[in-house]
């Protein structure tokens, strides 16, 4: 589902660049010789239907192929990644979602799929919810490896997400087990706004 605050529609518009979609390997020519972190189709949805599955084959292929990087692959179209479960080992699979709504189903959809590392992207927090049981979110986060907050980007004041709910996910990410949390640039605003944060510097883990 198209949203209207994609930041990649704009990037796209930016720099003329082609909106049609196919599949290009000789981007995979480009992998660095030293292990290396790979974001798979970083502005594109590459589990849609739309999305011929001998691309996604051969990408997989390429992972495989490669297993001295790790390949991120993020989707918001999570109903369809278990057709390609079993991931292979070097591979992170992530769900987008924008509020506790969209993290529980995204969690719920992760339960289905084998993968090493399985991960939730919140970003943009566009709202989190004022009564949520923190311990129901520790539930839903306990088979994750990984997650990533972030607010919706260019920031704005209006969009911009609570210091509380980005205080609850932490907490429901410590109790469900010390979860490696990435807070983005993009909420330091958001913190030194906020006197009480006064100082705080970001969570920026990966997983290991």
């Amino acid at each position: 589902m198209a949203c209207d605050y994609c930041y990649a529609r704009r990037m796209y518009k930016r720099f003329k660049w082609n909106f049609e979609i196919r599949y290009d390997q000789t981007v995979f020519f480009g992998l660095p010789y030293k292990s290396a972190r790979v974001f798979v189709g970083s502005t594109i949805e590459l589990f849609g239907d739309w999305v011929k599955p001998e691309w996604l084959e051969t990408i997989f292929t390429i992972c495989r192929q490669h297993n001295e990087h790790i390949f991120i692959f993020l989707t918001k179209q999570p109903q369809n990644l278990n057709k390609w479960s079993p991931f292979p080992e070097n591979c992170w699979v992530g769900v987008s979602a924008i509020d506790y709504r969209h993290a529980t189903d995204g969690c719920r959809w992760l339960d289905n799929v084998q993968a090493k590392t399985k991960f939730l992207s919140i970003e943009p927090l566009l709202s989190w919810g004022e009564s949520i049981n923190t311990s129901a979110a520790e539930n839903w986060f306990s088979d994750l490896g990984w997650l990533i907050i972030g607010a919706q980007t260019p920031y704005n004041k209006k969009t911009a997400p609570k210091l509380s709910w980005v205080q609850e996910i932490l907490v429901a990410a410590s109790n469900a087990g010390n979860i490696p949390v990435f807070m983005k640039n993009n909420l330091q605003p958001v913190i030194d706004h906020d006197s009480l944060w006064a100082g705080w510097k970001l969570r920026q883990e990966f997983p290991k």
